[in-house]
């Protein structure tokens, strides 16, 4: 019985929906800038994620409290959105 109520709760059986359109959905990205500012994200991300690691090291090799490791988020958040940037060319 299981079965029969997910069949007719109009999802396909892949867990996915047909657009309106009837038409399938493709991933489809243009890049919006140039290989020399895909570049830049992608290097900032990679210093932003090295100067968060030295930080945690230091932090960590101190003996600093966990409540301290806090501010270390928006380095890291910088250095993931640096890094997405540069994959998906935006």
């Amino acid at each position: 019985m299981g079965m029969n109520s997910e069949n007719q709760s109009g999802m396909s059986s892949e867990g996915g929906m047909t657009p309106a359109g009837g038409s399938v959905v493709g991933d489809v990205c243009i890049p919006n800038i140039s290989t020399r500012e895909r570049r830049k994200r992608l290097m900032s991300g990679v210093v932003m994620l090295l100067i968060s690691l030295v930080i945690l090291g230091a932090l960590m090799a101190f003996g600093a409290s966990r409540w301290w490791r806090l501010i270390l988020l928006p380095l890291f958040a910088g250095a993931g959105s640096g890094f997405f940037q540069w994959r998906d060319k935006t």
